[in-house]
């Protein structure tokens, strides 16, 4: 049982702690990134980006890369039509690890990094209360500081 919202991890990008909207209403689940660039490497393509994974708090921000798997026209929830890169990686939650589809754009607006969307509750059974939230645990910030692969930017004063 999942709560409206929830912290997951996504360990093959290095993302120890990322606190989702669990939102059933969209299809796909949706990233928060930045400097998103694509490149081939080899037969493959590849896109590396850049998330701040807490809201305010522009001094944690992780560096990603992984194979493109697709890039889609979706719809966000005004009815705008938008192309976005799609990814497929692990996505932890509540105990279980499970592949999903992410797709990369800005949420920068919004109030949370991730959206979780149906196809990834779907695919490992999940259940939402949405009178609830963060059934499977909270996750701690000193998780970032433990990671090496999260640069800590310092702020110019």
């Amino acid at each position: 049982m999942l709560g409206w919202r929830e912290w997951v991890a996504l360990p093959v990008l290095g993302i120890p702690a990322i606190k989702a909207k669990v939102d059933t209403g969209a299809r796909t689940s949706a990233l928060h990134c930045f400097n998103v660039n694509e490149f081939q490497e080899g037969h493959r393509r590849m896109v590396r980006f850049s998330i701040h994974p807490l809201q305010n708090r522009t001094d944690i921000e992780i560096h990603c890369l992984s194979e493109l798997l697709d890039r889609r026209v979706v719809k966000d929830s005004g009815g705008h039509s938008e192309e976005r890169y799609v990814i497929s990686t692990p996505i932890l939650l509540g105990g279980r690890q499970y592949e999903t589809e992410i797709t990369l754009t800005n949420r920068e607006d919004m109030l949370f990094r991730m959206l979780l969307g149906r196809s990834a509750l779907n695919s490992a059974g999940f259940r939402v209360d949405p009178k609830r939230s963060y059934l499977t645990g909270r996750e701690q910030i000193r998780s970032y500081l433990k990671n090496k692969r999260i640069r800590k930017l310092r702020r110019r004063t």
